[in-house]
């Protein structure tokens, strides 16, 4: 799996080292690791845990309102704690 992921980093690079991105270019190829984290991360969420779409509100506002970091462990302490109570 590192190898795959290392290998489509480096062909990306490869690919456009000698291109010049328009500005919309730039700001799809900053955001989309974020999109791809989401598609990841966002299938877990359609269980129907009550647990875990609490903590994703939480998360969700957190995020609106905080840096990354505050909000990850927000997040995370969130999911531990409302699943601990929860369940």
């Amino acid at each position: 799996m590192a190898t795959v992921t290392y290998l489509t980093r480096i062909g990306g690079y490869l690919f456009l080292r000698n291109r010049t991105l328009s500005s919309r270019l730039r700001m799809v190829m900053e955001n989309a690791p974020g999109c791809v984290l989401i598609t990841v991360i966002a299938p877990d969420f359609v269980t129907g845990r009550p647990a875990d779409l609490l903590a994703l509100a939480i998360t969700m506002l957190a995020a609106t309102r905080l840096p990354v970091l505050p909000t990850v462990v927000i997040a995370i302490a969130s999911a531990g704690v409302l699943r601990h109570m929860l369940a």
